[in-house]
């Protein structure tokens, strides 16, 4: 558990933006064990997804709670026990640019489908729009870990994320999994977009890094194709 920059102020949207898992894991254990449970709850953690086709729940233990403080300081930034579907990933950061509100995913497009919520209110719409300026920051302020991925035609946002794995705390061999969730940051885009990407093994090859560009190469197709009739 590393902090790789040094920065000031030590707040949210820089630890967002640097991607600190040691601010999370301490803000996490500020929370503590209940109120940290409560809230995964909230947000969809060991629920079915209501999609058309059978998708794994996402969970934050192995067991019915996080069980130590070193469980419940790595759940502050995704690792510990937590395991989470894209799906579910994707309908988390849907949420940033709709109010605090989880949209419910489908799976057949629809010309002239309407917006359904799967979870009304799972942050505070105040909450939402810190987080959408802080990881609007992470992709478009040159210190940010999704800054690789920026666009001068469209403003985007995302996050980040390594997920290590490891047989023991001690391991200096396990490989690593980079993730990268990347949307369009405003509703009036004309052509919208929400990608949320793991690739397995980027240990040596970059990190996350390497599945941000990635994404840019699919984003790069997505925003030169002819416009949507």
């Amino acid at each position: 558990m590393t902090t790789l920059h040094t920065y000031e102020p030590v707040i949210l949207e820089n630890a967002l933006i640097y991607s600190d898992n040691i601010y999370f894991a301490k803000a996490a254990l500020k929370i503590g064990f209940e109120k940290m449970e409560n809230a995964l709850k909230a947000l969809g953690f060991g629920a079915q997804l209501p999609f058309e086709i059978n998708m794994s729940q996402s969970q934050y233990s192995n067991t019915e709670h996080i069980g130590t403080e070193i469980q419940l300081a790595d759940s502050g930034y995704g690792q510990g026990e937590i395991l989470i579907n894209p799906l579910h990933m994707a309908c988390i950061y849907s949420a940033f640019c709709n109010e605090g509100n989880m949209v419910k995913p489908y799976l057949f497009y629809q010309e002239k489908g309407e917006r359904e919520y799967w979870i009304s209110n799972a942050f505070s719409g105040e909450t939402a729009s810190q987080a959408l300026e802080a990881i609007i920051k992470v992709v478009n302020d040159p210190r940010g870990t999704g800054y690789g991925a920026r666009r001068e035609d469209v403003l985007l946002a995302g996050k980040t994320g390594t997920a290590e794995i490891k047989g023991a705390k001690d391991d200096t061999s396990g490989t690593e999994l980079g993730w990268f969730a990347i949307f369009t940051a405003q509703k009036t885009a004309e052509r919208p977009i929400l990608l949320v990407s793991m690739v397995e093994d980027v240990r040596g090859r970059g990190g996350s890094g390497y599945v941000v560009e990635k994404d840019k190469k699919v984003l790069d197709e997505w925003f030169t194709k002819l416009p949507l009739s």
